[in-house]
């Protein structure tokens, strides 16, 4: 009983967490892309970004109480984390050139071949080979986007290649992730901090020189335009918010559920710009944009599907044959095994003290599942 309302609360909170990210997530690309409009400097916002992750991390996650991470050994620091951050900056520049040259709805259309990078990514750095039926179900998804790339009326050369150079840092940040949360035991919102102030480091330098001069002789910084600083504010804070919940998913469910929850979030960002936005699409790049989606979760059952195969669950009528030999001499003293208040070897115990007992302690053959630590 123990665990099936557990396994209920687990659900619920990555439903309610997913809701938030699909909402904030839409809200701070539709922002974004009004940004990006009127003040064309997507290195800006991603410094605007970064020290949003930096700044506020610190302390609210001390105020969360959120546990510290200890000290991560130095070669592993530069063999995973430091590699984790620049994919992360990558990323992140890369998205906002991305989402400043087109519109939101084809940004993440492209974003849509994610799970190409995934499988070719896990194949040079892992060696992972995938099934027949999973490379099958990429088709679908390389097909829409180029129906969707074909039919675009506000193509742009450069916004194609960011937004597919930011697919495949988010896919790096995404496999590797999981990864450093799996050897270190850092908390993923740790997690996020660390990277947000190692991307900033390395970033800083590059804005000083390429962005800062041109952007304090932009108008709206010239004259306090504070319709736009606002905005700049309501992005980063966005950002941050929608890092915090998508860290937290990815600590909380299978990839292969983080894959379909991205999914359906692109889905439904895609929606909401074009209701709020109102950029002009065909139907045929509409049919585009559907197949694209529909082949990331084709490609999300092929993986289930493949990984049925490979780990088959056991009827229950052949788990039940299992027996287990009794131990022969117990030797802790709240053992159940005992006859009289004794045990098999003569020592005593309290009566009731019993963690084993039936109707006492611990349900048998349950388990508590963390949620958040």
């Amino acid at each position: 009983m123990l665990g099936k309302r557990t396994g209920s609360r687990h659900i619920a909170v990555v439903l309610l967490m997913c809701l938030f990210w699909y909402v904030i997530s839409s809200s701070n690309n539709v922002i974004g892309k009004m940004v990006l409009n009127e003040f064309p400097f997507p290195m800006t916002v991603t410094l605007v970004q970064l020290c949003s992750i930096t700044l506020y991390s610190g302390p609210f996650f001390n105020l969360w109480r959120i546990r510290k991470y200890q000290d991560i050994p130095r070669p592993y620091y530069y063999r995973l984390i430091v590699p984790l951050a620049l994919g992360k900056l990558l990323a992140s520049v890369t998205s906002h050139i991305s989402l400043w040259k087109v519109p939101v709805s084809y940004a993440h259309t492209v974003k849509a071949t994610m799970p190409l990078f995934t499988v070719v990514l896990t194949r040079m750095f892992f060696g992972e080979k995938q099934p027949t039926l999973v490379y099958l179900s990429l088709l679908p998804i390389i097909t829409g986007v180029g129906i969707a790339t074909v039919t675009e009326i506000s193509f742009d050369m450069m916004g194609l290649i960011s937004a597919l150079i930011s697919t495949m840092g988010f896919s790096m940040q995404n496999i590797f992730s999981k990864k450093v949360l799996k050897d270190t035991n850092i908390h993923h919102l740790r997690l996020l901090h660390l990277l947000g102030k190692l991307s900033l480091f390395i970033f800083l330098p590059l804005w000083l020189y390429m962005d800062s001069f041109a952007v304090f002789r932009h108008t709206a910084i010239k004259n306090l335009d504070y319709r736009v600083i606002a905005l700049l504010f309501a992005d980063g804070v966005l950002n941050w918010l929608q890092n915090i919940i998508a860290f937290s998913v990815l600590s909380l469910v299978t990839p292969l559920t983080y894959a379909v929850a991205s999914a359906s979030k692109r889905i439904f960002v895609i929606a909401v710009s074009l209701l709020i936005l109102g950029n002009p699409v065909t139907w045929v790049n509409c049919v585009g944009m559907t197949l694209a989606i529909l082949g990331v979760l084709c490609y999300n059952r092929a993986k289930q599907i493949t990984r049925g195969r490979e780990h088959p669950t056991l009827p229950l009528s052949q788990t039940s044959h299992v027996k287990y030999s009794p131990l022969e001499q117990p030797t802790d003293p709240y053992y159940r095994g005992s006859v009289n208040g004794k045990l098999s070897n003569g020592l005593h115990r309290t009566p009731g003290n019993s963690l084993l007992a039936n109707g006492s302690g611990m349900p048998s053959g349950t388990a508590t599942r963390l949620l958040f630590v």
